[in-house]
């Protein structure tokens, strides 16, 4: 069995992240166009700076794998989770998200994820979000006060 720990943000960990997030299959199961370097460097630069942000990077057995994050967003708080693809359906994202859900205590909480991301959809009804919205191919769901 994988350990699963979660741990605050390292500038190190960027670059990784970022090699996750230019993957192809990765975008298209979140629905979300890659960034180039630069302009990520700089909004994980922003992100890092950022107090109110939560971050954490998500380690599999002490290897970075993937982060989650939450932030303030058009007046409500997101979640917002990417692994790379080699821990995929291996249940860590699930274990990181519940991880995270300890540290994070505002609510509501919303997520968006691509309608056709089953896991992930199944990740977040796991952990007790629920179904508010839908915006084309694109689901809102919402963690409710108290869960």
């Amino acid at each position: 069995m994988k350990t699963v720990t979660l741990r605050d943000v390292v500038a190190d960990d960027v670059p990784i992240f970022f090699s996750h997030q230019a993957d192809s299959l990765s975008t298209q199961m979140a629905q979300v166009a890659p960034r180039d370097e630069a302009t990520y460097l700089a909004y994980w630069a922003r992100l890092l700076a950022d107090e109110t942000a939560g971050k954490r990077t998500i380690l599999v057995d002490g290897t970075v794998a993937g982060l989650v994050i939450s932030f303030d967003r058009d007046g409500v708080r997101e979640l917002g989770y990417w692994l790379g693809r080699e821990f995929w359906g291996q249940g860590v994202a699930g274990a990181a998200v519940k991880q995270y859900l300890a540290l994070e205590h505002l609510r509501p909480l919303f997520a968006i994820v691509a309608e056709h991301n089953v896991a992930s959809r199944r990740i977040l009804e796991r952990c007790g979000f629920r179904e508010a919205s839908t915006n084309g191919d694109v689901l809102r769901y919402r963690l409710p006060p108290g869960r």
